[in-house]
């Protein structure tokens, strides 16, 4: 393909069709069937409770992978990742719910099926970070169905299922099939009958989701098309119970995933490709895009950052698979992980914040809620207390092997530095390759987009000095390093982000650390940038001297008003006045008052200055921040 087709899209069409080599009757059937919220707890994984017929039976007419990764760990920011074949650290759309848009010669993947004759449908979620165009989707609706193409048409169709969604786990009453005596609890959840019982309710969900995917094989099989059709079978990220959703260790990014080549599209199938077998190589869901474009005979672009593994185009399999967290709904967090089969490393960048942040959607299930009773009460084992604890550790490493359950932080075990030193350098190669926009604060990646795509600012050294801030986040989030004179340094940098980590940095040290830096960080409530200016105003306000507490407040009294800083500041400048508690009282009446409507630029952000209002107008001090 010649680069005006590749990088232009305005030319896609033309160059597509008169370069294809095979009519569009000559390609593939592809199927997707996702189903939500639930990791590798299927019969064809070796789970003994699980009642997964339609799973199991396409995994022994296929081939099923031993260690496929969601990219991101909650459905919207997975979702893009998907859509794009990018990660959302680097899109920008790495946020839950957030919007983004994208460079102008990057297309979402189905635009190009469409392009050499795709009837391409999406029954029914799509829940994107990114903007879909009218090219996208021929029909993407609850109706949507490939029975609708033209006679002889190739079709590209997905079906969810959401009947195992989180939402649907903690649902009364329930008809229990699965016996709660019978499952086995995570060492890092409490075993109490409730906990028993959503785990019980779980597996029954996963087999109602089951269910619907073997309803959608009966009607391939009926019209004829088995024979003609690829099939995909996975779902989007881990279980919806806590520390699965939303947390990018195995236990939230591990998918069950499947795929079936009936013997005329055999030539497709990966390399490895065995009826029955397995296979080793590690996939994540940025692979998807430049995958099904390859099954589709259509080389995928080169910048697509995951790797095709089936189809004309295969390309090498990669010795690390890639995850990341950004912010889940209101709470703000950046966390990083890779594997490479065997152990996961993670890289907490914003160590002060639990790996549980308050999100009430997640206290709706038993399991939440009960789980942190008993933490309060002092009655959580040490796994089940990791979950709660602030700080973080800045680094952790799991050996799946041994640690199925990712509750031995092996990070400082002397016998396991080797591993380390390599999984940190992987994770560390990746993301400068990538040149991630996630090390800057949402509303300054926005800002400095201005309106353009924030993937565009990886090719702008000179508006996004990538190497200095991510410097700056390493340095920073170290808590457990001896380097304040090194961070004090970079308080005066030229680049907002990287005075941003700088005073995070500081913030995440508590009170030594503010002291130490006192005098900077006071002049830093003056920064141009109102993430800057935040930042210090929350170091100060929590843990400075009391004579620090009235300028802080009134930094994040004047930003918290999303109607005159826009909801990207007002998000953060509201998390520090709730982790301030009593000390910003005096800002709750004003908090009520605030008009949560404001300052919104897409109608995904809406919701979270409204929950940030009730928390602080109501809060709770057995919640975690």
């Amino acid at each position: 393909m010649s680069l005006l087709c590749r990088f232009a899209p305005r030319f896609l069409l033309a160059c597509l069709l008169t370069g294809a080599a095979a009519v569009a009757s000559d390609r593939p059937n592809i199927l997707w069937l996702t189903s939500e919220d639930h990791g590798p707890h299927v019969g064809a994984y070796g789970d003994p409770l699980a009642r997964t017929p339609t799973f199991d039976a396409l995994a022994a007419r296929g081939m099923a992978y031993r260690r496929a990764w969601s990219t991101h760990p909650v459905c919207a920011p997975a979702r893009t990742a998907i859509i794009t074949g990018l990660h959302g650290t680097s899109s920008g759309g790495v946020h839950m719910r957030s919007m983004v848009s994208l460079p102008p010669e990057m297309m979402l993947f189905p635009e190009y099926l469409g392009a050499v004759g795709y009837y391409r449908t999406n029954n029914v979620k799509e829940d994107y970070n990114v903007p879909k165009t009218p090219r996208t989707w021929d029909e993407s609706s609850a109706r949507a169905h490939w029975r609708n193409r033209a006679a002889n048409q190739p079709f590209f169709a997905v079906f969810n299922s959401t009947k195992s969604h989180e939402s649907q786990i903690r649902l009364r009453p329930h008809e229990a099939i699965t016996s709660p005596a019978r499952v086995r609890v995570p060492s890092y959840h409490p075993d109490t009958p409730d906990v028993r019982q959503d785990w019980a309710q779980y597996y029954d969900k996963v087999s109602e989701a089951d269910a619907d995917a073997g309803q959608r094989l009966k009607e391939i099989a009926d019209a004829g098309l088995a024979e003609d059709t690829i099939v995909f079978y996975f779902s989007d990220h881990g279980s919806g119970l806590p520390r699965s959703k939303r947390w990018p260790s195995n236990s939230g990014l591990q998918v069950p995933f499947v795929v079936y080549f009936p013997p005329k599209w055999r030539h497709l199938a990966p390399p490895e490709y065995a009826p029955g077998g397995w296979s080793d190589r590690l996939i994540g869901f940025v692979d998807l895009a430049p995958t099904v474009l390859s099954l589709a005979g259509i080389e995928p672009p080169a910048w697509m950052e995951g790797r095709a593994y089936a189809g004309r185009w295969v390309a090498p399999a990669p010795a690390y698979v890639h995850g990341s967290r950004g912010r889940m709904d209101e709470r703000i967090d950046l966390v990083y992980s890779v594997t490479d089969g065997r152990y996961v490393y993670l890289r907490n960048f914003r160590p002060e914040v639990s790996q549980a942040q308050y999100i009430s959607y997640q206290f709706e299930t038993p399991t939440t809620r009960i789980w942190r009773e008993r933490y309060d009460a002092g009655q959580a084992t040490e796994a089940q207390s990791i979950f709660w604890r602030v700080p973080k550790a800045s680094e952790e490493l799991y050996d799946l092997t041994t640690d199925p359950d990712e509750v031995r932080n092996l990070a400082a075990a002397p016998d396991y530095q080797p591993v380390l030193a390599r999984l940190r350098e992987a994770m560390r190669t990746e993301i400068t390759r990538r040149r991630d926009v996630a090390f800057l604060p949402e509303e300054d990646m926005h800002r400095r987009a201005a309106g353009a795509a924030p993937a565009e600012l990886a090719r702008q050294p000179d508006h996004y000095p990538f190497e200095r801030v991510y410097a700056a986040a390493e340095l920073a989030s170290r808590i457990e390093a001896d380097n304040r004179n090194e961070l004090r340094g970079l308080l005066d940098d030229a680049d907002p982000a990287v005075r941003f980590w700088a005073v995070t940095g500081f913030l995440m040290r508590g009170r030594d650390g503010v002291e130490f830096a006192r005098e900077i960080l006071l002049a830093r409530l003056q920064d141009p940038a109102p993430s800057v200016r935040i930042a210090a105003a929350h170091a100060l306000g929590l843990h400075g001297r009391a004579a620090d507490l009235a300028p802080a407040l009134v930094v994040l009294g004047s930003l918290a008003d999303p109607a005159r800083s826009g909801v990207l500041a007002a998000i953060p400048a509201l998390t520090a006045i709730e982790a301030l508690g009593p000390k910003a009282a005096e800002l709750r009446e004003f908090v009520a008052t605030l008009n949560d409507d404001a300052g919104v630029p897409h109608e995904r952000f809406k919701t979270y200055v409204p929950r940030l209002v009730k928390s602080i107008t109501q809060s709770s001090p057995s919640l975690p921040r």
